[in-house]
């Protein structure tokens, strides 16, 4: 069993996992990049696009590199594989409307942002 301040690490590195997956499935419905019909201030998503997968993948080594101080790794690989997993089926619960816009990208890279800054003060 855990100490406490490892089981909130991990809890809070599970919730990392699970934001930076989110954010990797809403951008992977977000494909072709190019649409002829689009208007110009509509083809800058690229930059949301981009941006956010960016940011949450930044965001996801930070606070693996911190949750690995605060916990054990083979706790870390359990609980990050399982929220791999369930991921697909909780953005399921999410309204097609969300997911398929730019606030699921900047939502879950945000989510992922803000559990990484919290795994990293908790390791210092």
């Amino acid at each position: 069993m855990l100490p406490d301040g490892h089981l909130i690490a991990l809890l809070i590195y599970v919730l990392l996992v699970s934001a930076a997956t989110l954010q990797g499935l809403a951008a992977s419905g977000h494909f072709p990049l190019h649409d002829n019909t689009a208007k110009p201030a509509v083809r800058s998503g690229g930059v949301t696009l981009f941006g956010s997968t960016g940011v949450a993948l930044l965001a996801l080594v930070a606070g693996s590199i911190a949750a690995l101080r605060l916990t054990s790794w083979s706790a870390a690989i359990i609980a990050g594989g399982l929220s791999l997993l369930f991921a697909p089926l909780v953005l399921r619960a999410f309204p097609d409307r969300f997911v398929d816009g730019a606030g699921a990208l900047v939502s879950f890279a945000t989510a992922a942002v803000a559990a990484a800054v919290i795994l990293i003060w908790l390791a210092d």
